[in-house]
């Protein structure tokens, strides 16, 4: 309720002037209100004192099907003619066009002075001189209907945002005398397919016609739809729809606006944070993504840095045999030197035994020395050494098994 009250406050009349035309009205004299009935505008005075709502003539606006003028609604669609127009406003909607432009080299002398004298008026300037002119004499009363002619197409029936008479409405000026007989139905639907027209296709904000004739056709129709014979309301259609019925539907109607208007804002934020939620998830999937790529990676370093560690290991394992055996070998050959050397010190020895024996043999038995020489010398380590010096030079089996492996296999 407080959306609704506030859209009703805050309305725009999207240059429909209902209550600067309501309060002229009743201002004005009763003989001008004569005058004004007289040139077949009296179903105007119907109209009540307050501003519609924008969000509702824009509605109605864009529910106008331009290729068809016809009116599409929740409540079905109805062609839009002069004659609706006319009944809605009590309008003459028969007759001849009104032209859209006054050429000026085609108008007499006298209607180039008339020309002339409103060309350039503002709405003010108009409104200020139809409320102090008087009406006493027939010159009086003429200008009073020309000024009220161009009025009333600048504040309702063809509002423009332009703030001054155009060509359109000087024209109805020149059909004083015939004023009735001119066609306002078409007149006014015209402007109101061209504004549209204009809103639509030229993206403009504003509209430059009246949309509160649509919105009473759309009131009437829609509420005496099913109606046939007495039971519809006579005309003017305008008279029928008073400050407090009018307030009652654009309500009803404003409810409707709204609540579509939430249901599509409710939506929208859905649609919204479903597409909030695509994003985390295909933003978390590339992460992870991501992350695996990542430790796929460290993994294949890491086996790879510890092959690179085992195959290091592995050469130096290799390399330590090899390394290892070449120091036995040199240590036995060593020890085999060593051992050649003590065993030609023997010989020597014995040699030089063999020598001093003769002298000695009264003294020592020579076959027992020889034995107990012998046996010494099996005993003796030296000895044993050169006994093995054959298996010494000779390399083993467990060394040439290390020395083929250590050729065999890469370093």
């Amino acid at each position: 309720m407080t959306l609704i009250l506030l859209c009703l406050q805050q309305t725009k009349e999207l240059k429909c002037a209902m209550r600067l035309l309501s309060e002229k009205f009743e201002k004005m004299s009763e003989a001008k209100k004569a005058i004004v009935r007289e040139l077949g505008f009296g179903g105007l005075m119907h109209i009540p004192p307050m501003n519609v709502p924008y969000k509702l003539l824009k509605k109605l606006a864009n529910s106008f099907n331009l290729d068809k003028n016809k009116l599409d609604t929740s409540h079905g669609s109805f062609k839009v003619k002069p004659k609706i127009i006319g009944a809605a406003l009590g309008l003459n909607a028969s007759g001849d066009l009104f032209s859209d432009k006054v050429k000026f080299k085609d108008l007499s002398e006298e209607n180039k002075v008339i020309f002339r004298r409103f060309q350039g008026k503002t709405l003010k300037n108009l409104t200020d001189e139809m409320m102090n002119i008087g009406v006493d004499n027939d010159q009086d009363r003429l200008m009073f209907k020309r000024i009220f002619i161009l009025y009333i197409q600048m504040a309702f029936l063809l509002p423009t945002t332009i703030n001054k008479v155009s060509h359109v409405h000087l024209a109805p000026i020149f059909w004083i005398d015939n004023i009735t007989e001119g066609n306002w139905g078409a007149h006014v639907l015209n402007f109101i397919i061209k504004g549209i027209t204009n809103y639509h296709l030229k993206k403009k904000k504003s509209i430059d016609d009246c949309l509160y004739a649509l919105m009473i056709v759309y009131f009437h129709i829609t509420k005496h739809a099913n109606k046939k014979g007495e039971a519809i309301p006579g005309l003017p259609w305008v008279s029928h729809w008073n400050r407090e019925l009018l307030v009652a539907r654009i309500r009803e109607r404003l409810m409707g606006i709204v609540k579509k208007a939430e249901v599509k804002k409710k939506l929208k934020e859905m649609k919204e944070k479903e597409k909030k939620e695509k994003n985390k998830r295909t933003k978390k999937k590339k992460a992870s993504s991501s992350e695996s790529d990542s430790s796929e990676s460290e993994l294949d370093f890491s086996s790879e840095s510890e092959f690179e560690q085992d195959s290091e290991e592995a050469t130096k394992t290799r390399k330590q045999p090899t390394r290892t055996a070449k120091k036995t070998q040199s240590k036995k050959r060593k020890q085999i030197v060593e051992d050649s050397s003590s065993e030609k010190q023997i010989q020597s020895y014995d040699v030089m035994k063999g020598a001093r024996l003769p002298s000695m043999e009264g003294h020592y038995d020579s076959s027992k020395i020889m034995s107990e020489v012998n046996l010494e010398s099996e005993n003796d380590p030296l000895f044993q050494a050169q006994t093995d010096q054959s298996s010494i030079n000779k390399p083993s089996d467990s060394m040439l098994g290390l020395e083929e492996e250590s050729v065999s296999d890469p370093a």
